[in-house]
């Protein structure tokens, strides 16, 4: 441990330098409530998208971090948020007219257009949760209905009457003239109605600890702000919840940036100690808008896993998380690739290279050996031309490429074989578009064709590259690229893809010999 220790006091590596950042709350004396507790938020006005699970994810490398160089105990809470009002009813979810009629109810107060849980808030929730626990995750869940309703909120909530100025004080400062008539920090949750009511304070008593207001029909209501009968703005619900749970850390989105300053204020107007914080960049759709719960574009985490092991998704979570990234499935075959490398490199790593490597933060220091012994690009080729319904359809061609592969030594392959069938099938099938070579690209395939049918060097994937690459520069193609783009415009119906020798390697030679002969024949634009 020691050696490892050091080399994470050391290392580039973000989660450790998050790590020793929250360290450093602690250099004078350990937390006074036994542990650093690290904090994800969670709002279920919709099913969880893979941003959500993003979060988890990687607050969870930076706690495993944190283990390495401390001694000291950590807890991770997921909270949701759960008694918010519904202020619009999710795109993609059933029973739209039914959910209509319960806007701006607490979400746990909003039936489950889906009729499995006691609510729509209750039905997300499990959503989120079960997400979690198919990664492994450890975390104690916390749902925001039950913490208001228990009175586990009650003794910061009865402090927020009694500073109340000092948090409008902080939040005026943020909002519009026309917004400040309005504004407080109190959402009562009308006593008949049920609803989340937006409405100003006549009183906010410090003493009994209550706040006074009149509805939207004009009367008036008095009610304590414990035990559930209100909840708070959501700014001042995220400093005022680090306050009551003492969070040491919790990551957000860049969105939510700005905000830093009221969320740390409030929390320290409330007693706490605002907790260290880390912003990362949003996940875009394919269109390079941000990824909503509400519009459901994006990926899923279900969508992701029907295509590529839990692991690839991990990595991508790891990568430059700062750096805004689309997530779209044209992402997942890479992920997979990459991650595979970066397992391959890990056991000739020194031990400060390990700590730098996304495997070591994706299984916690113990990594898995990887077995994919054909890259999952080269897999979807291989699906592309060998008209395989499933894996097993696959491994005649990889036995023949790698003799001591097998379903069984190799799971991680055979996996990946049965999500490249179905990538292929899903995901490019529908969008192969073939063509016919130009007289140049002609030229250049019939002398890789006859090359290839005067082959004798066996199946090496290299010797192949060297060879397809030699065909090309004979040929005259500037840049190169423009060759090997060729091949898979014309044999593959694609615009790019793996070395194409060490698809003809895989594929076999007298297959692609058979290959080109269509492509240059115009088989494959009728085929398709």
């Amino acid at each position: 441990m020691t050696a490892l220790r050091d080399a994470a006091m050391k290392s580039k590596a973000w989660p450790f330098e998050e790590a020793r950042a929250v360290l450093k709350r602690f250099e004078k004396k350990d937390p006074e409530k036994g542990y650093v507790l690290f904090e994800t938020g969670y709002g279920p006005s919709g099913l969880p998208h893979i941003g959500t699970f993003g979060e988890v994810a990687r607050t969870t490398m930076i706690r495993r971090a944190f283990e390495v160089i401390s001694d000291i105990p950590t807890k991770l809470i997921c909270f949701s948020d759960d008694v918010d009002g519904m202020r619009k009813v999710p795109e993609n979810v059933p029973e739209q007219d039914m959910l209509r009629q319960h806007m701006q109810k607490p979400l746990t107060s909003v039936p489950d257009p889906y009729g499995e849980f006691a609510s729509f808030g209750h039905h997300n929730n499990a959503m989120l949760r079960r997400f979690l626990d198919t990664f492994g995750f450890q975390y104690d869940f916390i749902s925001a209905t039950e913490f208001y309703k228990s009175g586990k909120f009650d003794d910061t909530l009865r402090l927020a009457t009694e500073r109340y100025d000092a948090i409008m004080k902080i939040m005026m400062a943020s909002l519009r003239e026309e917004r400040q008539q309005t504004y407080s920090c109190f959402l009562p949750i009308h006593p008949e109605t049920g609803r989340v009511l937006y409405v100003p304070m006549k009183n906010v008593d410090a003493v009994n600890h209550t706040i006074t207001f009149d509805d939207e029909d004009g009367r008036e209501w008095t009610l304590p702000v414990t035990g559930g009968h209100v909840k708070l703005q959501w700014k001042p619900d995220f400093g005022a919840r680090w306050a009551a749970l003492d969070v040491d850390f919790e990551m957000y989105g860049k969105d939510h940036s700005t905000n830093t300053p009221i969320y740390d204020g409030i929390c320290e107007v409330l007693g706490g100690k605002k907790p260290n914080h880390m912003t990362y960049e949003l996940f875009l759709d394919d269109q390079g808008q941000k990824i909503s719960k509400s519009k459901g574009n994006g990926l899923t985490i279900d969508e992701w896993l029907s295509y590529a092991a839990t692991e690839s998704l991990s990595y991508f979570m790891y990568q430059k998380p700062k750096t805004a990234k689309r997530m779209h499935f044209d992402v997942i075959p890479r992920a997979v690739d990459e991650y595979h490398q970066q397992l391959r490199a890990y056991p000739t790593q020194d031990i400060d290279a390990q700590a730098n490597n996304p495997v070591w933060h994706i299984h916690n220091g113990n990594p898995p050996a990887s077995k994919m012994v054909v890259p999952f690009s080269m897999l979807l080729n291989l699906a592309s031309v060998a008209g395989a319904k499933d894996a097993k359809g696959l491994w005649g061609f990889i036995k023949r490429y790698a003799p001591d592969a097998s379903p069984e030594g190799n799971p991680d392959l055979d996996a990946a074989a049965g999500f490249a069938v179905r990538y292929y099938t899903d995901k490019i099938a529908p969008t192969r578009a073939f063509r016919l070579p130009t007289d140049q690209e002609r030229k250049a395939m019939e002398d890789l064709r006859a090359r290839l049918a005067a082959w004798d060097g066996g199946l090496n994937d290299e010797a192949l590259q060297s060879m397809v690459f030699a065909v090309g520069k004979d040929h005259g193609f500037e840049p190169l690229r423009d060759w090997f783009k060729a091949l898979y415009e014309v044999l593959l119906g694609a615009s790019d893809g793996p070395r194409f020798g060490g698809f003809i390697a895989l594929y076999g030679v007298e297959e692609s010999i058979a290959l080109i002969d269509k492509g240059l024949a115009g088989q494959l634009i009728t085929q398709a």
